[in-house]
């Protein structure tokens, strides 16, 4: 295992420069903790806008010439899911820290045994759990930590437009990570998944899920689809105090808080009079201008040198994994499906 002193700067190569590849090498190759050295690509046209990017960096379209570089200290991987295992565990093996796209894996064994490997090599491991830096989703944690939601009781989230249709993974396992680790964070660990979708455009590979997750004696319902005449990012977190919502496709006002809700009534005789229903104001938070993939890739860089866990560590994404994996069994066999760990 390679090892590494400290330096101002992390010294950084990426796998992958695709249609998101680009906006991670973007933001990296514009944070001063990070110096890009090395990027990787099959195609010509991503290694040519990788270097008008990184123009500093080595390009290659062999991606063991990035995990065997010894001036490589961490690896971005934004390639295809279906590599993500292969080249984080390459790059793990190799000593470097890894930042790897959502979702971590395919399979929780994956996962599992990425996890394991960070922790034995001591390297950092984060997944790009985007939403997590995002400054609505930020706020919306902070103020359910103070309480200020009450008792968290569902989530549901509406994640859906027309393309981009994948082929090797369906719209669940595509979409809804971001959504995963939001619940995550805010309702705690999932215990079981009920899935129903439909492969309309290819066999075995559903356009649309609906989901429910189960965390506890809370919810989550997640509609997934990139079928859909309409793009929307909304999410709504109920709480027994006040209600949230999320909307990234609003221009400015993308967090709205609901002073609304349904309160006992002491003293009534009756059912229904014992329940009052609550409508109060409701207010928009300001939020600051920042850009999640900068806070991410700013997480990760920070996370290594600080040498501690970031935000979205490899157990965040296998935890993740885990509800995408009970959800695809759920799917092929149509029934409820409890996460065991």
């Amino acid at each position: 295992m390679s090892s590494f002193a400290f330096t101002d700067s992390v010294r950084v190569g990426q796998i992958g420069v695709g249609r998101w590849g680009r906006n991670l090498l973007r933001n990296l190759a514009a944070v001063p903790t990070a110096d890009v050295v090395a990027v990787c690509d099959p195609s010509d046209p991503a290694l040519a806008e990788a270097a008008r990017l990184a123009p500093g960096a080595r390009a290659t379209r062999n991606a063991d010439a990035v995990l065997g570089d010894d001036a490589v200290e961490a690896v971005v991987i934004a390639t295809e899911t279906p590599l993500h295992f292969e080249h984080a565990e390459a790059a793990l093996q190799a000593g470097k820290h890894v930042f790897v796209e959502k979702p971590l894996a395919q399979t929780v064994e994956q996962a599992e045994r990425l996890v394991a490997l960070a922790a034995e090599r001591d390297r950092r491991l984060m997944v790009g759990h985007l939403l997590r830096y995002h400054p609505a989703f930020q706020r919306v944690e902070e103020i359910a930590a103070r309480g200020d939601l009450g008792d968290l009781r569902y989530l549901y989230s509406v994640r859906v437009n027309l393309g981009v249709v994948r082929q090797q993974e369906n719209a669940f396992d595509s979409l809804a990570p971001h959504d995963l680790a939001v619940a995550r964070a805010l309702l705690g660990e999932a215990t079981a998944v009920t899935a129903q979708g439909r492969d309309f455009l290819q066999d075995g590979v559903e356009d649309v899920v609906f989901a429910t997750v189960e965390y506890g004696d809370a919810l989550a319902h997640l509609h997934c689809s990139w079928l859909d005449p309409h793009k929307v990012r909304r999410t709504t977190l109920v709480g027994s105090r006040q209600m949230a919502v999320v909307d990234d496709q609003e221009p400015a006002e993308k967090l709205r808080i609901y002073d609304k809700g349904v309160d006992a009534v002491a003293g009534s005789a009756d059912v229904a009079g014992a329940l009052a229903v609550r409508a109060g104001e409701i207010a928009v938070p300001f939020l600051p201008p920042a850009e999640p993939l900068r806070v991410e890739v700013e997480e990760f860089l920070a996370a290594i040198r600080e040498h501690r866990a970031p935000l979205t560590d490899g157990v965040d994404g296998l935890e993740v994994v885990r509800v995408l994996e009970a959800a695809r069994t759920s799917l092929r066999e149509g029934r409820r499906v409890e996460i065991a760990r």
